[in-house]
């Protein structure tokens, strides 16, 4: 029981780090890219930018604001664990803006806007996509998005966009056309970015072996790659054969070792191979559980 809740603890810590981190990425893109180029973007940042160049107000105050406020009202309508998930970076998130707003970070100004954009949208994508593995939220424009799920089951990714779109058509007022432009391609840069880090370490290789040698090739994957295999009924088209495909899930790097010891079994072996972005359960998310050979030759 101990050890336990001792890791729990340390998945706990993990995930704190992790959203800290992720959130002064965020806070980075905002200060060290998007203002000194006079950028602009979508959510809280964006309603913030639009705000500062119209009165004044410091982006990291109007951001406290806001995203207090929605926080708040998502607590209300959404329940306790929401708001356990998205609190640290409703309070975190601001904060870390503020510091470098007053320790006068002055960011980077660079001749050519397109290289802040892509600079500021990998930071971005890679600090909500390290909030959103730990579990966590963002908070800010997600909220109403949330709330307009659970209450009108409303699409949440549909919402977002058309906000990000209102967010944009906002700030035409204070910026010209070609910032929002850039704008635009902001939000298409971090949304690549988001999706590349929320399946970054998780994508797998499908690999489906067709042989008469069936039996031999899934001990063989047992053997030499560690691998845990699934035998699938079949039917061959044209003759209506019933046989068995072996079925097994590897990294990209035992790609090559699976091949081979394919085709040196049954050179007319027929392999199909896919792509898969996430795998969970044993030997994947969960750690493997090995048989000892008495175990495992009377399972046999």
């Amino acid at each position: 029981m101990k050890k336990f809740a001792g890791e729990d603890a340390g998945k706990t810590m993990i995930h704190v780090l992790g959203i800290l981190l992720g959130n002064i990425f965020y806070a980075l893109a905002v200060t060290g890219f998007i203002m000194p180029n006079d950028l602009i973007t979508g959510g809280t940042t964006g309603l913030g930018l639009f705000v500062n160049r119209m009165t004044g107000m410091p982006v990291s105050i109007f951001v406290s604001i806001f995203n207090i406020s929605m926080f708040l009202w998502g607590a209300w309508i959404l329940g306790r664990q929401f708001a356990v998930s998205t609190i640290l970076s409703t309070l975190f998130y601001p904060m870390a803006l503020g510091i470098m707003e007053y320790t006068g970070f002055q960011g980077f100004m660079l001749e050519e806007r397109l290289v802040a954009v892509l600079y500021g949208g990998i930071l971005i994508g890679a600090g909500i996509g390290i909030v959103m593995r730990c579990g966590a939220s963002t908070g800010g424009m997600d909220i109403p998005a949330l709330i307009g799920k659970k209450k009108w089951n409303l699409n949440v990714s549909a919402s977002i966009y058309l906000m990000d779109c209102v967010i944009l058509g906002m700030q035409l007022v204070t910026a010209d056309s070609q910032a929002v432009l850039y704008g635009i391609l902001l939000i298409l840069v971090y949304t690549l970015v988001l999706d590349k880090v929320l399946i970054l370490g998780g994508a797998k290789i499908q690999v489906k072996i067709v042989t008469k040698a069936y039996e031999e090739m899934n001990r063989l994957i047992g053997e030499r790659l560690d691998c845990g295999t699934s035998l699938l009924h079949m039917e061959t088209g044209y003759l209506h054969r019933e046989s068995k495909m072996v079925l097994a899930v590897i990294s990209k790097r035992e790609l090559p070792r699976l091949n081979q010891l394919a085709l040196d079994l049954d050179p007319e072996a027929f392999i199909i191979i896919n792509q898969i972005n996430e795998v969970r359960g044993r030997g994947f998310t969960l750690k493997k559980i090995y048989r000892d050979a008495h175990l495992q030759t009377n399972y046999r």
